[in-house]
């Protein structure tokens, strides 16, 4: 651990390393723990010592599988762990069944001893159901935020790439990580070792918690078009209470013809057929990932009935909602 008021790079050779936790939970995303744990080695080669120091854990302490299929063997279980370590949880997809009740059981134990707790990927889901997020800044990867939004209202959910809230952190996935890393390894040591880190790791764009998660709607869309842009970016902000087309073209300062041929041009569909996909997809997302029942997942994706929703669900999906829900209750354990 650092030793304080000492300038960066005077740190005693006593001083202990600081210790990480990862908590790997079943299916977990491996490149959000790969960028995690490499940030740590890469920063010990370039300052010559070890500042850091980490352990694998998880249930079982014995093999755990990643997303990839991969099997990776843990150093231990869910020990009892020190007050100066970290715990970073590493998740990934089927959140919701890698969130045991032991997992949470001693999250729980461990963090009423004031330790740092975080969250890679869709982690930030394990420590909300752990209690540990109440009135707290977070993210969580953007495929989750909808359900994570209906389970957690308490939650400050925000879209950035990673969050720092006191001794709370999550991270977004992917190369997200890093991005905490080096903020981490710059706050310990300064901004020239968390550079070099960067470097190292051909990481030429570092992200701060101010940059979002996912891309701008005209990169997402392929499109430029800023009318375009502004329409869609309304479409995705208003799932709940749909807009009608006629509004959206007012708001943008066209007719609601010129929006259609707009629609036409550049994405081959109707506003009204966009709206209805980015609705239904918002729907899946719910079904998938929550407990909320199938009339709440309609009204919350803006359908005023459940056969409305049933109907426009077996069109686009092939299946209908009770179906798709019913797949997904028989994947998670009792």
């Amino acid at each position: 651990m650092q030793t304080p008021n000492l300038p960066h790079g005077s740190m005693s050779d006593q001083a202990k390393p600081v210790r990480f936790v990862f908590v790997l939970l079943e299916n977990f995303t491996m490149l959000s723990f790969a960028s995690a744990v490499d940030s740590l080695r890469i920063a010990n080669r370039m300052a010559g010592r070890d500042l850091y120091a980490w352990r694998v854990i998880g249930e079982g302490g014995d093999l755990v599988r990643c997303s990839a299929g991969s099997a990776f063997k843990l150093d231990g279980d869910l020990d009892d762990l020190s007050w100066a370590d970290k715990i970073f949880v590493c998740g990934g997809i089927n959140i919701h069944t890698s969130t045991t009740k032991r997992v949470l059981g001693w999250l729980r134990r461990e963090a009423r001893k004031g330790l740092t707790v975080a969250g890679l990927c869709t982690a930030a889901y394990t420590l909300a159901r752990a209690g540990l997020m109440g009135g707290k800044r977070a993210t969580i990867h953007w495929e989750n935020q909808d359900s994570f939004q209906e389970e957690f209202p308490e939650v400050d959910l925000t879209k950035s790439v990673f969050v720092v809230d006191g001794n709370r952190m999550t991270t977004a996935g992917g190369t997200s990580s890093i991005d905490l890393m080096l903020k981490l390894i710059a706050q310990d040591h300064g901004d020239d070792l968390a550079n070099s880190v960067a470097d190292q790791l051909i990481y030429a764009s570092i992200r701060t918690d101010q940059d979002v998660q996912r891309l701008s709607v005209p990169t997402r869309i392929g499109v430029r078009h800023p009318k375009l842009s502004q329409v869609i970016q309304m479409m995705e902000n208003n799932i709940e209470e749909p807009i009608s087309p006629s509004t959206l073209a007012q708001d943008v300062g066209m007719s609601t013809r010129q929006l259609e041929r707009l629609f036409r041009r550049y994405l081959n569909r109707s506003p009204k057929r966009y709206y209805m996909e980015l609705r239904l997809q918002k729907a899946r997302n719910l079904l998938m990932q929550t407990d909320m029942s199938v009339i709440n997942v309609a009204l919350a994706c803006g359908f005023a009935s459940p056969s409305h929703f049933s109907k426009c669900y077996r069109v686009h999906y092939n299946t209908t909602p009770y179906r798709e829900r019913g797949v997904q209750t028989s994947r998670r354990p009792s």
